[in-house]
């Protein structure tokens, strides 16, 4: 129980803005706090899921305004994380098509004209497709959303080697079970809060999730950590636009 506490702090300190300690001897690269901290990845997304429609709970008399404040407000609780992550896979993406290494570009701490681009019609049209949700009452659908494409982000880690040292980490501590059991629970969670449509949801998520790494594999030559952010926002908004025309 200590390790899945440890692992659901680490997963909350690691993936949102929302304040967590740890007492010094805590042990985070331990394998099972690790696997922990994968499997408490989608619950974190519904947590800040939650917040965000709490928040539009007080904001939605502000119709269009309220709703552009709380779907700004989902992405700051994960503090950019995975949309910085576009632009550094859409540079390397355009290095390595120039001819340059698409590793140091990733690596670098500057970002690229190209990467601002994309990641800023990236951020509108997501945006967009969240107010959208909220302003025609989809809330349970934009949780079931998010908790899938964070489930995609373990699917993406089982199923592919990665260039990079944390995220093989990760997949080496992500057993079978654990993988399995997250995609059990999560997948009734949302059966539970949208129906049956959730099944169908989630086995677009998982083609699009792996047509996402295959993409992104032969255009920068390797995954890593930013890969899998692009995979997860990518997912969200592809799954969004999926929703709205099923």
């Amino acid at each position: 129980m200590r390790d899945f506490i440890l692992g659901f702090k680490f997963a909350l300190s690691y993936f949102t803005i929302l304040p967590v300690k740890f007492k010094e001897n805590d042990d985070l690269s331990k394998k099972e706090i690790l696997a922990f901290m994968l499997f408490s990845l989608p619950l974190v997304g519904l947590i800040i899921g939650v917040i965000s429609l709490a928040l539009y709970s007080f904001l939605n008399q502000l119709t269009w305004f309220g709703a552009i404040i709380c779907a700004v407000s989902y992405m700051i609780f994960y503090g950019f994380i995975h949309t910085e992550a576009i632009i550094d896979v859409v540079d390397a993406i355009y290095a390595k098509h120039s001819g340059k290494d698409a590793y140091e570009v990733i690596k670098e701490p500057t970002i690229g004209a190209m990467g601002v681009l994309y990641a800023f019609a990236f951020f509108t049209l997501k945006i967009a497709g969240i107010v959208y949700l909220f302003l025609n009452d989809y809330l349970l659908e934009f949780l079931s959303i998010i908790i899938i494409s964070r489930l995609m982000v373990l699917f993406v880690i089982k199923n592919f080697d990665f260039k990079s040292s944390f995220v093989t980490q990760l997949k080496e501590s992500l057993s079978r079970n654990i993988f399995l059991v997250a995609i059990l629970i999560f997948t009734f969670l949302n059966i539970f809060l949208i129906g049956f449509e959730a099944i169908i949801l989630t086995i677009v998520a998982f083609i699009i999730s792996y047509l996402l790494a295959l993409f992104i594999r032969k255009n920068v030559g390797f995954l890593n950590g930013d890969a899998l952010g692009s995979i997860l926002e990518l997912s969200e908004v592809i799954l969004i636009i999926f929703l709205l025309i099923l």
